[in-house]
């Protein structure tokens, strides 16, 4: 990136990878680099988990067609929905989902379960139908699909959401990818998606040996009355979670990332102060706000945030909508409060951010046992880490659209894929907020960069 090399230690750990809730703080268990690294999946349909080799005896990988007639089987063992959808307690609280597991590893029959999922290379949920109810709908809807499983009475069931990598295929050939961040990073997980893509293109046809292969295994769960009521407490709060987010995908099409190229523009810093200007519009302030920098160029490194606000942003933002200054001054200042965040980009890449060291020392004062500095108990360092607006560029070189949440429940999350000559994106806010709403900021953000383009290149 830039001419400087990455650090490559996150590949390996995506896969046979997953989250594990502890008592007082999680931890991610990585079994793949054992001497006996795993050879299975977990396949999921209708909340029922079974246990799929992808390797032969003789170590050699399985051809497409040979996991085909697997999947087949698998299928056709899994026509009934299962009564308890495990998967949902994954999506507990993580003090609550910490002690139903504690409770489910006491019986013997559950333990090999939970651990041929957590073991497994990726996760395969392979859902019932998304409900088509309008086209413009339809990739919000498969978004939040792919993001939650639709709830208790969808798909919800065929998630294990500690899992580093869970690949979704829907029945009506919608398909994505569910992450976990506390392992993943946003673009390791695109350039696998990439990798997936172009392997399809020209995928590699081996000849299946004709071995009679073993039945795929389906993963039995001992479910008593404790963890039942588990299970049924975390359908409820499922459901109330979900509810309660708000997702809005749309594609922009009327320019991507060449507009601001052909001003010498970098389209991430175009696109942010489009963003902020858009917030603006809707709420008339400009509000604590993050974009996310890999860190990468350093080894075991993973973000840093960018402290999107600038001075220079607020001048052109204010002004913008000001009818008395000139279309060569607003265009001026549009410049400055770009370059100002290239600039604030390049210093974080760099190491040079301050939201992680912060958030080091603090931690380290809580683990010592010390009294936590007065800075973080200043109002102006919770005001301004409040994050009301959520950013991520995730550039591809697919034409996919990535989600996420907003971090505060009054705030939004705008996650975006600059393609040459349109611009993806999701925009997600939570509806328990009277004042945020995921359809308007949608909305205004698309106005705006219409807005940007007639100021870069005025119709006559």
């Amino acid at each position: 990136m830039r001419g400087k090399p990455l650090c490559m230690e996150l590949y390996p750990l995506l896969f046979s990878s997953c989250r594990i809730p502890g008592p007082k703080h999680d931890y991610v268990a990585h079994y793949g680099n054992s001497r006996r690294s795993p050879t299975h999946i977990t396949v999921v349909r209708n909340y029922q988990f079974f246990q799929l080799e992808v390797y032969n005896s003789d170590g050699s990988r399985m051809t497409e067609s040979q996991i085909h007639s697997q999947l087949h089987r698998i299928r056709s063992q899994s026509w009934k929905t299962d009564k308890e959808p495990m998967g949902i307690l994954t999506s507990e609280h993580r003090h609550t989902w910490g002690e139903a597991y504690n409770r489910l590893l006491r019986d013997k029959l559950n333990q090999e379960s939970v651990r041929m999922i957590e073991t497994g290379l990726f996760s395969l949920c392979l859902d019932s139908p998304v409900m088509r109810i309008s086209d413009e709908k339809y990739a919000s809807r498969k978004a939040a699909q792919i993001l939650h499983g639709g709830g208790t009475y969808s798909n919800s069931g065929n998630r294990w959401f500690d899992k580093t990598l869970q690949f979704v295929v829907g029945e009506d050939g919608s398909w994505g990818l569910l992450y976990e961040q506390a392992t993943a990073e946003g673009p390791p997980i695109a350039n696998l998606l990439h990798h997936i893509l172009e392997y399809c293109e020209k995928p590699d046809p081996k000849r299946a040996p004709l071995v009679p292969l073993p039945m795929p295994k389906k993963l039995y769960f001992h479910i008593d009355r404790d963890i039942k009521r588990d299970i049924e407490q975390a359908k409820q709060n499922l459901d109330i979670l979900i509810n309660d987010l708000d997702v809005h995908v749309f594609n922009f099409k009327k320019f991507g990332k060449e507009l601001p190229k052909e001003h010498n523009m970098s389209p991430n810093s175009f696109i942010q102060v489009a963003v902020q200007l858009s917030y603006y519009r809707v709420h008339n302030e400009v509000c604590p706000a993050c974009d996310i920098a890999s860190q990468r160029m350093f080894r075991g490194g993973r973000t840093e945030y960018i402290r999107s606000p600038t001075n220079q942003a607020l001048k052109f933002i204010l002004a913008f909508d000001d009818l008395t200054v000139s279309r060569e001054a607003k265009l001026e200042l549009l410049r400055e409060a770009v370059d100002a965040y290239s600039e604030l980009t390049a210093q974080a890449l760099r190491g040079y951010g301050i939201d992680r060291h912060l958030l080091g020392l603090k931690l380290q004062a809580i683990e010592e046992g010390r009294s936590i500095p007065k800075i973080f108990m200043d109002t102006a360092y919770g005001l301004a880490t409040h994050w009301k607006l959520r950013t991520g560029q995730v550039p591809t070189n697919t034409d996919s659209v990535m989600c996420f949440g907003p971090l505060v429940p009054d705030g939004y999350a705008v996650c975006y894929n600059p393609q040459a000559d349109h611009v993806h994106f999701a925009v997600t806010a939570f509806n328990c907020c009277e004042d945020t709403n995921a359809e308007t900021m949608a909305r205004t953000l698309k106005e705006t960069l219409c807005d940007l383009q007639e100021l870069l290149q005025p119709t006559v």
